[in-house]
């Protein structure tokens, strides 16, 4: 018993012991370089400001965009197809609004499944992922026989729309520091553009060859991402994360040549190396050694990425991080499953009554022109997010959107429900956007996509919501409770933006945690 105790201890001090010596190494390596030439060593973030943004990132934001174009659409077109459905088959309200409900819990899995996928296997797998699912899925509920079936696809596409914001993250791994806000913004605009185009096709397609043709043709986009999928690059900074700078230096090598400009002389270094040659610069002695185990330990095992959103470091962003994106998503489908319902439901609660086909044809102009309003938003946004940072951004597009929506507490005339809602979505697709800008320049590296993933999925709890809410007290003439609803989510969601702890503007995008919290 005691040889094997000696043995084990022998072993544990040799591995500390080579831990330490490939640590000094390292430590020897950069020192020497350093040395030589300060010029001779760059970071991911040096790399990405001196190339620029150039063709290369315009590819990836094309594939990035056409992800988001896709995922509008997909739930866009739930405004459109639920009474279709509904009046085909018979349905009950509450079986009309599951059609929405299911596709909100799917995303719900989605958002942490493909947030979980892209940072342990990597960015590119999750994009491949969510395109054949969405892609699979969607068409093939286009030939539901029945109810039950179309519900279960819908949920199946839920789960690959729940990956969206790895689209998101991956394209703000390209982009260099300087105005990456305003980069972020102009990238937010396919997903106007989705909405916008499934408005026109809803309206040029549904009262000719109904709902089913819909579902087809919206999933065009998504089968075009795995046509391209082919020519997208894995994420340098997820590379660089797991150490693998050399594949990392090679699509900054093709990222320069695309773009027409140079590399800075010398060799990529990660974060990590950077951060453990701060830490050797700190002390010696003791404190090298524990320094050592801590890195050594840390490269073996790491915590699950959920303890560490929820670590005392970032608990506090992460919280109100989820509660922003439920408002946000709550906020953001109420206003459009509202333009479908008070465009139909105003007749019924009121003295007014229309023929049913004016009303279709009212349902598709007021979507429509609301859709439009996400394009002055996103001007808006691209204006101010880069000058005021994010968090004053939101307040001032949460501040006014709760303005418009509030005449809303009572009948108003069509034209004018038309008029408000269009200001609302503008300022409310405009809050979500800079959200969505946030949350990835919040977390570090290691659990980025898995820490917007969560954010994401929270946000699809009020979008499961929102319909019972929308569709259900506005269709039992209680309009009034329904937007004091809507505004009580705003407040809230203003009052979580105060109280973020810091702001991102300018701020570099980090791998570890305590940066990621620094002020």
């Amino acid at each position: 018993m005691y040889s094997k105790q000696s043995s084990l201890q022998s072993q544990n001090m040799t591995i500390v012991q080579s831990s330490l010596g490939l640590a000094l190494q390292q430590q020897q390596q950069l020192s020497f370089v350093l040395m030589e030439d300060q010029s001779l060593v760059y970071a991911l973030d040096e790399a990405l400001s001196t190339i620029g943004f150039g063709n290369f990132q315009g590819l990836v934001l094309a594939y990035a965009g056409l992800g988001w174009v896709a995922e509008a659409m997909e739930i866009m077109l739930l405004s459109f197809i639920g009474e279709a459905v509904q009046s085909e088959w018979g349905l009950s309200s509450s079986e009309e609004s599951m059609i929405t409900t299911v596709v909100f819990a799917g995303m719900l899995v989605g958002a942490y499944l493909w947030g979980f996928i892209s940072d342990t296997y990597g960015r590119k797998k999750a994009l491949l992922g969510v395109a054949v699912l969405t892609t699979g899925v969607g068409f093939l509920s286009a030939f539901s026989p029945n109810y039950i079936s179309l519900v279960i696809l819908r949920c199946l596409v839920g789960i690959g729309l729940g990956g969206g914001h790895v689209f998101s993250s991956w394209f703000l791994e390209f982009v260099p520091t300087p105005n990456r806000g305003t980069w972020m913004v102009i990238f937010s605009t396919f997903w106007s553009l989705g909405t916008i185009f499934e408005a026109a096709l809803a309206w040029i397609i549904m009262p000719r060859f109904g709902w089913r043709w819909l579902l087809a043709l919206s999933s065009v986009p998504a089968f075009a991402l795995l046509l391209f999928y082919g020519s997208t690059p894995e994420s340098p900074r997820y590379l660089c994360m797991k150490g693998r700078t050399s594949e990392a230096h090679n699509v900054l090598k093709k990222l320069a040549l695309f773009n027409q400009t140079k590399l800075p002389p010398g060799t990529l270094v990660s974060d990590q190396i950077i951060e453990l040659d701060e830490e050797f610069s700190q002390s010696e002695g003791t404190h090298l050694l524990s320094s050592t185990r801590k890195k050594t330990n840390n490269s073996e095992t790491s915590p699950s990425s959920l303890f560490v959103l929820l670590s005392s470091k970032l608990i506090r962003t992460t919280l109100l991080l989820w509660l922003v994106f439920f408002g946000n998503t709550f906020s953001y489908y109420g206003i459009i499953l509202l333009t479908s319902e008070l465009s139909s439901g105003q007749s019924k609660c009121g003295s007014i009554t229309l023929p049913s086909e004016k009303q279709d044809v009212s349902l598709y102009v007021d979507a429509f022109i609301t859709s439009l309003a996400e394009l002055p938003g996103l001007v808006l946004s691209a204006i101010i997010v880069d000058r005021l940072g994010r968090k004053f951004s939101m307040e001032i597009m949460l501040v006014l959107g709760f303005i418009l929506l509030l005449p809303l507490v009572s009948h108003q005339h069509q034209i004018l429900i038309t008029a408000l809602l269009f200001g609302a979505r503008m300022f409310i697709s405009a809050t979500f956007t800079i959200a969505c800008i946030y949350a990835p320049e919040v977390y570090p590296t290691a659990v980025r996509a898995t820490g917007v993933g969560i954010a994401t999925a929270m946000g699809r709890i009020g979008g499961m919501i929102c319909p019972l809410v929308a569709v259900g007290l506005v269709r039992g003439c209680h309009q009034t409770v329904a937007i004091i609803l809507f505004e009580v989510v705003i407040v809230l969601s203003g009052l979580c933006v105060l109280f973020f702890p810091f702001e991102t503007k300018g701020r570099q995008l980090t791998d570890s945690v305590p940066e990621s919290n620094s002020e």
